[in-house]
């Protein structure tokens, strides 16, 4: 395989591409944990599951409600005619 040369101004754009998308990508991390460790001491003050609340902020954040109503409406039919509701 050949190795690609790069010019200066390439392996400039490149190298602050590569530090800027790692400090992004270290931001969202650290941004995830403390939304996590938010959800995981909300979910045990009103006591739920966090992966329920975790579920319902990512329904309202992508406003896909409707779609999940209809599925759940549609896994409880499945579930009714099979006699597995209980």
């Amino acid at each position: 395989m050949a190795t690609r040369s790069y010019s200066s101004e390439q392996k400039g754009k490149l190298t602050q591409l590569f530090t800027e998308s790692i400090q992004v990508w270290q931001e969202v991390e650290d941004l995830n944990a403390g939304l996590n460790d938010t959800i995981a001491a909300i979910a045990e003050e009103l006591e739920i599951k966090p992966a329920t609340l975790k579920k319902a902020i990512k329904i309202a954040q992508k406003a896909k409600w409707t779609d999940t109503a209809d599925e759940n409406e549609t896994i409880e039919d499945l579930l009714t005619t099979v006699g597995r509701t209980l």
